[in-house]
């Protein structure tokens, strides 16, 4: 299995430690060196687990919008969006926890037509305050009428999101743009012509799981 590009950095330094501290048990074999050396072994283990980055089937029909993030959806809900759609919406949260894949996938081709990175807080990413208080990216595509919004959001854990697209660019249903960094949440707002095909409590995969289907009348 592949590793995200975007974990090489943090597995570097943290290999680089676990090293360090092996090699300090040849000059001082004391408990506290050998538990430091104990402790970024296992940390580095964790972490070439956390940043892999599995290939996923891309569903063929064009019409589909797939889940952003692997993880267990906890809100479906009818919203106002103001940002981006500017009315009526469905509000799809899925929740990803640190033993999910953390790669974030495009869930619509189309282009960006909407990009903005928030500051904030790093509250647990379940609860529902964390959509709009937390660090996060927020990021808008279109696709002939099909306007979606989706966000990427940093939990108590997850305190770096990294995202490679901006606005302006020309994306593509289920490629890889980024990930958020031990355990988040992604939001994404579906307008009202698009049928949602998902429910609460629901697993599903980035890139992989079709969450909405726009209406072929539309």
């Amino acid at each position: 299995m592949s590793i995200a590009k975007d974990g090489i950095g943090t597995l570097a330094a943290v290999l680089f430690f676990a090293i360090l501290f092996t090699v300090g048990l040849f000059i001082n074999g004391s408990i506290l060196i050998k538990a430091f050396s104990a402790l970024f072994w296992v940390f580095f283990l964790f972490s070439l687990y956390f940043f892999r980055d599995p290939e996923r089937v891309i569903p063929a029909n064009e019409n589909a919008i797939v889940a952003p993030a692997d993880g267990k959806i906890i809100i479906v809900r009818k919203v106002r969006e103001n940002v981006y759609l500017k009315g009526p919406a469905t509000q799809v949260s899925i929740f990803m926890s640190v033993f999910s894949v953390h790669v974030n996938r495009i869930p619509m081709s189309g282009v960006v037509g909407y990009f903005k990175y928030y500051p904030g807080k790093f509250l647990p990413a379940y609860r529902e305050k964390a959509s709009t208080d937390n660090e996060q990216t927020v990021i808008g595509i279109e696709n002939g009428a099909t306007k979606i919004l989706f966000k990427q959001i940093a939990g108590i854990i997850a305190r770096r999101v990294v995202c490679h697209t901006r606005e302006g660019f020309h994306v593509k249903r289920g490629e890889r743009f980024g990930m958020i960094k031990f355990g988040s949440r992604a939001d994404i707002f579906l307008p009202e012509n698009v049928e949602v095909t998902v429910n609460a409590g629901q697993k599903v995969k980035g890139g992989e799981s079709i969450i909405g289907e726009i209406k072929s009348e539309h």
